[in-house]
């Protein structure tokens, strides 16, 4: 094995003792099969499911719309401040158990208040939850709004307008949902808007979108990160100019297996990013729908790829460096891995 790991067990403990950050990680997405029929009972709600199997069983995705047609679905159950909260507060219980000390969660406004749900029921119950996990496990966090693209920019500048009393709690704006056919460019206003804000910017780009998508998200959303980026390594040029900028990569490989961005884990691209300097990182996207939170991903492609001890150091380097924490924040949690490492 890489690196001096005697067994497949011994690098698993490394994993699991690595102090590291999450930055994306769709709040929605960790919506687990058990909690979902607990909110359905609890706001009395029919759900197509007769039990937790068959809603496991449901997660066959070929695609991201395959994907993305039960995310929907199944985010019909969340309806209540406490709702929200509950969901939240799972996903950071397994974040501490995962040793993970920063997360940076997206969360899907325009999929509730499309419901009737309230933008402030939302986020209220969210932001409860992430005081409660700083307050009794120090973990902290940021709060990005992401705009669905599949929707308008009206509708967009809409859910801008709708956070600006909560901007002191929302840190940044993405871009997800359908990435086909729906460019970054659909959206430059209202980023320049947000940017304005003082808000920081991110956007899912290059994970069934070409590398075209990737440079618009750059020139002309001027995003401070990519989410997934893979197809990046499709273009040389783009490969450099983002390793020269240092901009980080938040990859999701068992997102990636399960919606067949990759056919096999073995032939995942990441070792690839890392040999091309790339400051890629390991994320779980939608862990309850894709198999596996952050140390699943991390064990999942290091076992894989054999990554060694160096590569797990830089991948988790990577998510304090590429986090919006503040510099002295992140030389902190920079520390702690060199000390565990």
């Amino acid at each position: 094995m890489a690196d001096g790991f005697a067994s497949v067990a011994e690098r698993a403990a490394f994993i699991a003792g690595l102090p590291k950050a999450e930055l994306h990680l769709h709040i929605e997405g960790s919506l687990e099969p058990e909690l979902m029929f607990e909110l359905a009972r609890r706001n009395a709600i029919p759900i197509p499911f007769a039990s937790v199997e068959e809603v496991r069983a449901a997660y066959a995705f070929s695609n991201l719309q395959d994907f993305l047609d039960i995310y929907y679905q199944g985010m019909s159950v969340l309806v209540t401040e406490q709702d929200f909260h509950d969901l939240t507060a799972a996903y950071l219980a397994r974040a501490h158990a995962d040793n993970v000390r920063h997360v940076e969660i997206f969360f899907d406004p325009q999929g509730h208040t499309q419901r009737g749900v309230a933008f402030d029921t939302v986020i209220a119950g969210i932001t409860r939850a992430l005081s409660e996990a700083r307050e009794r496990h120090g973990l902290t966090s940021k709060l990005i709004l992401c705009f669905l693209r599949h929707l308008s920019e009206a509708e967009a500048e809409a859910t801008l307008d709708a956070a600006l009393p909560w901007l002191d709690r929302i840190d940044g704006v993405g871009l997800d949902s359908s990435e086909v056919g729906h460019p970054p460019s659909k959206f430059e206003r209202v980023f320049a808007r947000a940017r304005g804000l003082g808000l920081k910017l991110v956007a899912h780009a290059g994970e069934e979108g070409p590398p075209a998508y990737v440079v618009e998200a750059l020139d002309l959303l001027k995003v401070d990160r990519i989410d997934h980026g893979n197809r990046s390594l499709e273009d040389p040029a783009l490969v450099r100019r983002l390793a020269d900028a240092g901009l980080c990569l938040t990859v999701c490989p068992l997102s990636n297996l399960k919606l067949c961005v990759v056919d096999d884990i073995a032939a995942h691209p990441l070792r690839t990013m890392l040999d091309a300097g790339l400051a890629a990182t390991v994320n779980s996207d939608d862990p309850s729908y894709f198999g596996g939170y952050v140390n699943a991903n991390y064990q999942a492609v290091a076992d894989a790829l054999d990554l060694s001890r160096a590569e797990l150091v830089t991948l988790a380097r990577n998510s304090f460096t590429g986090s919006f924490l503040e510099d002295g924040e992140r030389d902190r949690h920079l520390a702690a891995i060199d000390a565990y490492a």
